[in-house]
């Protein structure tokens, strides 16, 4: 998935300003302008757009962890060079608390059905014999079911456009 989708997605979600997006940056001791901020979200065919790295994903879901669940103490997490999908599934897991039952629950509302035993399999690390890959469709359907559950208002409009 486009890493700025998923950034886009992420602040529809949780309905935050430029502000807020600012801020979870700096929880994971990163400092970014609202420029950058603003170009990260534009659509790709917008001449400002920017694309948005792995390592500057990494940062903001570690700041959203931190947003969402404390700051721990000590030194903060190293951000990822590479992404994939299963990192930012799982980041976005942690960040929500997300026990597999209420992962498993999100992906209903989205109408995506999955078992227990598929979905560990993305947690899984790489070299495990059990561990499968998170494809696109994965993500966007547990976005979307983060979206109907956060955002249940808002069922007729999407960001998936």
């Amino acid at each position: 998935m486009i890493h700025n989708d998923v950034l886009r997605r992420v602040r529809y979600i949780f309905d935050f300003n430029d502000t807020k997006m600012i801020a979870i940056f700096a929880l994971a001791d990163d400092q970014v302008t609202r420029e950058q901020v603003s170009s990260w979200l534009k659509k790709e065919e917008d001449a400002d757009f920017q694309k948005l790295s792995d390592r500057q994903l990494a940062i903001f879901l570690n700041g959203l962890i931190n947003d969402k669940r404390g700051k721990k103490d000590g030194p903060q997490h190293e951000p990822e060079n590479r992404l994939s999908n299963n990192i930012i599934f799982m980041k976005l897991k942690i960040a929500l608390n997300l026990k597999a039952e209420d992962v498993l629950a999100i992906m209903n509302l989205a109408e995506f059905r999955m078992s227990k035993h598929e979905l560990s399999a993305f947690f899984r690390k790489p070299d495990h014999k059990h561990y499968r890959v998170c494809k696109d469709q994965i993500l966007r359907n547990f976005l979307k079911g983060l979206q109907l559950k956060y955002r249940p208002e808002r069922k007729t409009q999407s960001v998936y456009r």
